[in-house]
């Protein structure tokens, strides 16, 4: 049998709904990303999950940070490994979705945005 990795992604809205924990296997080889497994999630189990990234495996954009066993990473560098990893968005920003938080300077934000 081939190894795998579990991901426990904390998910849900800014909204009053109650965030949950949904719970997925991957595929594991050496030399992953997270944000590999992530990227598998979305192609092959669930295209809703939301996560934010730019580049792949270069760390340019610092779009992909996210809360990986309760420590700040980026997911382009953290390494996938055969084990349950819990992911979760950054608690010190404001929520959008599953992953993705504001991370945009006021100044920056799209008229509308807050």
């Amino acid at each position: 049998m081939s190894p795998t990795a579990t991901l426990v992604i904390r998910r849900g809205t800014a909204g009053p709904a109650a965030a949950r924990c949904e719970s997925f296997t991957v595929p594991f080889e050496p030399g992953q990303s997270v944000l590999d497994g992530l990227r598998w999630i979305r192609r092959h189990r669930d295209p809703s999950l939301a996560v934010r990234y730019s580049c792949i495996n270069a760390n340019a954009c610092k779009e992909c940070m996210i809360e990986l066993d309760g420590k700040t990473v980026y997911a382009c560098t953290a390494r996938l490994e055969a084990r349950v990893m819990r992911l979760a968005p950054l608690a010190n920003k404001k929520l959008v979705r599953d992953l993705v938080t504001e991370i945009a300077p006021p100044s920056e934000r799209f008229p509308g945005r807050g």
